[in-house]
């Protein structure tokens, strides 16, 4: 038999961690992060057994942060540290905690549930995101989030970065690299199927086409614009197909996977539209994933016959579990999956917002803290 699992004690404060630091903090709902630099910081000697104090170095800008500022996902107490895809070292390990898989001085990852029970139904199952307890456990919207230069989280939760990856590249899959990678596994994927993937040149769909040809799939790109259609395809989609300049997107999207439509569609874009074509476009027996996320109350409409009829298949998929993380990390390590991003210092958070809210933005925007 091994040793038992040690308790680690919290270390003394070192000199680096300051009694206030910056953060972007919700402070009303609205287009607009407020700055401050006078944000208390969490001392090590404050941590519960089970937290790990981050210095958070890169932090990944979602649209799903749109979404909270403004109010659109619902009430949110004020203030609150927005943010939810964050990449730091580990400083400090709250006293009395058992057998943490992560050590101080450790490169580890920031997403969007902070935590879950790890021991009910779900938990035990590897569906995570559907635990009771992650419901309340969002960064940046129910818990504070790594739009900070330190930020609470739990040794159990983080996800350790493999030696391979570059901090800030590393960052938006924790997120969008996650959430699109467990999305495609919800697809019912096969070697040489046709995906479609409308919002294929956002910060989910770019990362989505790169982990569909990792799974030996055939990309249709939908989306629109010159620099979104040559970054689809460099990137190894198949077909491109401009959804604003097309006639009869169903019939275009049809003809693309051999006349007969896509064995799959997963749903990067946010607006609901996407969703209904899909059920029109979708082959029979195909698969209809809905993972990007609008802001309020959207409805998809399905004709009930439409769906016996074609035998099709509509889920659900949010974030990734902790072993999805893994996986998405470890294709990005071996080369498979590269973030195209751009770097922004921390004090253009608001602009990179606007930037995101306008649908400007192809790939990712990444903030250095």
């Amino acid at each position: 038999m091994g040793d038992a699992p040690s308790e680690s004690s919290a270390a003394a404060a070192p000199p680096s961690v300051p009694q206030h630091a910056r953060a972007a903090l919700i402070a009303s709902f609205g287009p607009e992060l407020t700055l401050t630099d006078s944000h208390p910081v969490v001392q090590p000697s404050a941590l519960k057994p089970g937290q790990c104090l981050i210095k958070i170095d890169y932090a990944g800008v979602c649209h799903s942060d749109v979404h909270i500022i403004e109010g659109g996902w619902g009430p949110v107490d004020f203030p609150r540290v927005a943010g939810h895809e964050g990449m730091g070292r580990v400083v400090a390990i709250g006293a009395n905690t058992v057998g943490s898989p992560v050590a101080v001085g450790d490169r580890v990852g920031i997403k969007w549930l902070a935590t879950t029970c790890l021991n009910c139904e779900m938990c035990r199952t590897g569906n995570e995101p559907c635990c009771a307890i992650a419901k309340t456990m969002g960064h940046g919207y129910q818990v504070d989030g790594c739009y900070a230069d330190y930020q609470v989280s739990y040794v159990d939760y983080v996800t350790p970065i493999p030696a391979e990856l570059d901090s800030a590249a590393a960052t938006p899959l924790l997120c969008a690299g996650v959430t699109i990678y467990k999305a495609l596994k919800e697809s019912n994927p096969k070697v040489g199927n046709w995906v479609a993937i409308p919002g294929a040149g956002g910060g989910l769909g770019h990362l989505g086409i790169q982990y569909a040809v990792a799974m030996g799939l055939r990309v249709i790109a939908i989306d629109t614009g010159e620099t979104k259609r040559d970054l689809c395809l460099a990137l190894g989609a198949e077909k491109w197909i401009d959804f604003k300049e097309s006639k009869d997107l169903v019939q275009d999207i049809q003809a693309a996977a051999d006349g007969l439509g896509p064995h799959s569609a997963v749903i990067a874009a946010s607006n609901p539209g996407p969703l209904d074509q899909a059920v029109h476009y979708i082959r029979p027996k195909g698969t209809i994933v809905a993972v990007g996320l609008p802001s309020g109350p959207v409805k998809m409409t399905v004709g009930v016959y439409t769906l016996i009829a074609k035998c099709i298949t509509i889920v659900g998929s949010a974030v990734g579990s902790r072993q999805d993380a893994i996986e998405a990390l470890a294709l990005a390590a071996r080369g498979k999956v590269k973030c195209q991003l751009v770097v922004r210092p921390f004090e253009q958070v608001n602009s990179c917002l606007s930037e995101l809210s306008a649908q400007t933005v192809a790939g990712r925007i990444v903030l250095k803290m």
